[in-house]
Order: structure tokens, then sequence, then C-alpha cells
């Protein structure tokens, strides 16, 4: 990997957090056990093809349009359409499942999913964040995600590395939208020159920081992530 320029020559390193600290290791293992107590018993492998597929198709392939504002509200309905769509292609409607039930069914996935028991750490993020710290560098994070980050966070033993921390459901604003980098950075007390940025999305978080003049770099976490990049965190010690 090629920095524009040797990570000493930054103040701070900001971090993406889903898929680049943090991860559900067995996404389709928890929804299998949390089908299965309602009666359903799709196969977990199937699950796995579908969480993957879902991401790519509204995740990772979404592209910039027009700028919305983000509340918790909007976040939840993102992930209870991703949910749907899961449900729907596993046969939900085989089940006899009521459109009501399937919604209701949403809902409590998305609260499964926010919650911090599921989530755990990519094995070179306490190391690595703790060597940036010892070199001198600020931390935060900009993430699209739930108001329950932070705890989240503080769950996993890593809040008190970040300041600030940008939650979109809590500023109001999420990725791609340039603004919440300009945010972070107002928040901060930066300029765009003294921050690298590290996410694994090509257009939240590569893109969009690179609107403002924060220079990215995207880590590729799993075999199905392309393109130029790094896939570990210790790769940026050697920069």
């Amino acid at each position: 990997m090629a920095l524009s320029k040797r990570l000493d020559e930054y103040k701070a390193v900001f971090f993406d957090v889903g898929d680049t600290l943090l991860t559900i290791p067995a996404a389709q293992v928890i929804m299998g056990r949390f089908l299965a107590a309602r009666d359903f018993h799709p196969d977990e492998a199937r699950i796995g093809e579908l969480f993957t597929e879902a991401f790519r198709l509204f995740y990772y392939g979404k592209e910039v349009g027009a700028f919305e504002a983000c509340t918790p509200e909007t976040d939840r309905q993102f992930w209870i359409r991703l949910y749907g769509y899961i449900l729907e292609h596993l046969g939900v409607e085989e089940q006899k499942w009521t459109p009501e039930q399937v919604h209701a069914c949403c809902h409590e996935l998305y609260d499964l999913f926010t919650s911090p028991e599921h989530y755990s750490l990519f094995a070179d993020v306490q190391e690595v964040l703790a060597s940036l710290q010892a070199r001198g560098l600020r931390l935060g994070v900009i993430s699209n995600f739930a108001p329950t980050l932070p705890a989240i966070l503080e769950s996993k033993g890593i809040l008190h590395f970040f300041d600030p921390v940008v939650v979109s459901t809590l500023a109001g604003l999420e990725k791609p939208d340039p603004a919440i980098f300009t945010l972070a950075l107002k928040e901060a007390g930066l300029h765009p020159s003294d921050v690298l940025y590290v996410g694994d999305h090509d257009i939240n978080d590569v893109w969009a920081p690179n609107q403002v003049g924060i220079d990215a770099v995207k880590i590729l976490r799993y075999e199905y992530h392309s393109g130029a990049g790094i896939r570990s965190l210790r790769e940026l010690l050697d920069s």
C-alpha cells in the first residue's frame, strides 16, 4: 500500500466502523437461531449467501444520489429493507408468514444486530489503535450506524481511543455526504490534510472523504472486497 504521504505526516487517523473495526462473525448463525425460534429453519449457508448478496445490492452497489438527512428511523428502514430481502429469498411466504409478521421480524432483527453482544473486533484492531495512539496520532470515528454505536465501542473496550465519534444517526448526516466529514473536521479542529481515513466502501469511505480533501485508504476485509487497498490495519504501521 502506498499512501500519498508518510503516516507520520498526518495528525490523525479516522475510521469507519462496520467491516473496518468491527464485524458480526456469524450473522448467518445468529439469524438462523432467531428464525428457528419462530419455527422457520432455512439453511445457514443460504442465509450467509443472501447476506453477501444483500450487502452487495443495497450497500456496496449503492450509487451517489441526492444526500438526505439521516435519522435513527431512516437507518432502521434501510436495514428492514435489507432483512426483508433476505427473508423473501429464504422463502418466508412459503411459511405462511403474513406481511405484518415479516415486518415485525425485520424490526426485531434490527434490534438484535444493533446490540453489542454479537459484535467482535477484528484481530488487528486493539494492537493497531494502541500503536497509532502511541505515535501521537489522534484517532476518530465517522460511521453510518445506529445510535447504539458508542455503547458498542464501549463494550468492546475501544471507545476511549476516539475523539471525535461522529455517528450518522446522531449527527443527522450520513456517508457518502461529504458534509459528515466536514462536521468531523470541525469537531476535531483539524484541517483535511491532517487526516487519513480508513474504511471498506469505495464511495462512502474513499470518494466521500476525498471530496473535502481528506486522504483515504480502503481496507479489504473479505474475499468479495475488490480493488486497491490494505488487507490489515497493520499495514498502516509500515507506511
